[in-house]
């Protein structure tokens, strides 16, 4: 049997409200775990509405789920990280992860995603409809799970800061036109973050002090 691949998008009879709508109906199709639904449309004050707020019965972790048709964008990150940062805070007793779910999550937001990865926890979904016959399936494929980092193995090398102009002769000008873009992305939420210029990769600071030490991964290898 040939599957026939539907984008909502572009669909006449499916929906955004449909997606939600399966999820919420049977919340173990993310592929999460057994979750159960807490709430659908949660109004953010000030901020708009969450999609979905997904439980587990039993560690109890808060799942904050948004789905975009299409591919993914700045907005709809930052929405999302947005939203996931309302119900931490209003929640602090519970563990919370930010949950991006999305018809195509590009390169380059994956790249942006994976930033904040081990700072913010981040679960990214890809989500496909095959029609069968006259009945529509709907998959999900985890292409971002929820990172965690270790500490610097003695081994490992050790960073050694150099500058924007050792970059700028290392690098190209696309690549820190690319770095720069992310940046201005990263500033959405983290207005005091800048970069941090080291021999083998590109990272982050916030108020001097880097941010890799914190779990942050880094821009560029």
């Amino acid at each position: 049997m040939k599957l026939q691949t539907i984008s909502l998008r572009r669909s006449d009879h499916l929906s955004e409200k449909w997606v939600q709508e399966q999820i919420a109906d049977d919340p173990s199709i993310l592929g999460l775990g057994d979750l159960i639904l807490k709430d659908k449309e949660r109004v953010q004050l000030g901020a708009g509405r969450l999609d979905l707020l997904l439980q587990d019965p039993e560690t109890l972790k808060r799942y904050e789920v948004e789905i975009q048709l299409g591919a993914t964008d700045e907005s709809h990150l930052i929405r999302t990280i947005e939203y996931w940062d309302i119900e931490k805070r209003r929640y602090p007793q519970y563990e919370h992860a930010a949950v991006i779910v999305a018809e195509e999550i590009t390169s380059r937001f994956l790249n942006v995603i994976q930033l904040f990865n081990g700072h913010i926890p981040l679960v990214a979904l890809k989500m496909t409809v095959y029609k069968i016959d006259e009945e529509y399936a709907l998959t999900f494929v985890k292409v971002l799970d929820e990172l965690s980092f270790g500490l610097v193995d003695e081994d490992e090398v050790v960073s050694e800061p150099t500058d924007r102009a050792f970059w700028e002769q290392r690098g190209s000008k696309k690549t820190l036109q690319s770095t720069d873009g992310l940046l201005a992305i990263v500033q959405e939420i983290e207005p005091g973050a800048s970069l941090n210029y080291n021999k083998h990769y590109i990272g982050l600071k916030v108020g001097g002090s880097a941010m890799a030490n914190r779990g942050t991964p880094y821009l560029f290898l």
